[in-house]
């Protein structure tokens, strides 16, 4: 879902479909509020979470909604899927309801994953500019050793995508146990640097979207909204 924003005008003239010039009138007349107070701009620039009424009927009243959720193996980081089920789907109708994923997560990949109606906040979470670090726990099924920090920490070369990843940082938590920084989500990047050792991924886990950490109350399937603060720590 893409955020919008509209002149006041247009966005009047179409809800109400009238010409634009009958709305000047409204607002003369005192008939438009935009969250909670008359409008008397024609040019007003109004937006997906405007409140928006004419002559107390409520037009637009949508708020914007940013959840976090635990998600489990085996569901796939969708809105639809035909064939295996989707993180909208474990959540009610009126709960997913305009929701779309900010930072998806393969198939079998579980952890941190953000769901928000706000299509502007989860756009300027992706700026490559922005370089938000994504933080992984990978479970391999051969034990690591220091080649690994240095090969991740220089970048490796796809040749079908023709790029070379951007620095990694790798932390040996245990034989076969891996905490990874990254800033950049490439299609199965973990997994397939890992494969340049002929290392398999047995599990791999999203803990950490920024400054914002994954809430280890929820269970695998389970969700909550974020805190204003935790919002704004994204912003």
């Amino acid at each position: 879902m893409r955020s919008y924003s509209a002149r006041l005008d247009r966005f009047l003239s179409v809800g109400l479909k009238i010409k634009r010039a009958d709305v000047r009138l409204l607002l003369a007349q005192k008939r438009v509020k935009v969250d909670g107070l008359f409008a008397t701009d024609i040019s007003q620039c109004v937006g997906q979470f405007s409140h928006i009424s004419v002559d107390g009927e409520v037009l637009q009243s949508d708020l914007p909604r940013y959840l976090m959720m635990n998600k489990p193996a085996g569901v796939v980081s969708a809105t639809k899927d035909t064939k295996n089920k989707t993180v909208l789907d474990l959540l009610s109708p009126e709960d997913r309801a305009g929701l779309h994923i900010s930072g998806r997560l393969d198939f079998n990949t579980t952890g941190l994953l953000l769901l928000t109606n706000d299509g502007q906040w989860s756009r300027q979470l992706s700026l490559p500019e922005r370089n938000v670090a994504k933080v992984y726990t990978a479970t391999l099924s051969q034990s690591l050793d220091q080649s690994y920090i240095e090969a991740f920490a220089a970048g490796m070369y796809f040749e079908y995508e023709n790029i070379t990843t951007r620095p990694v940082t790798l932390e040996i938590c245990s034989d076969y146990i891996a905490k990874l920084h990254l800033v950049e989500g490439r299609y199965h990047q973990v997994k397939r640097m890992f494969g340049r050792f002929q290392n398999e991924v047995l599990a791999l886990h999203r803990d950490a979207i920024g400054p914002l950490s994954m809430d280890l109350s929820l269970a695998p399937g389970q969700w909550r909204a974020l805190t204003p603060d935790e919002v704004l720590s994204l912003s």
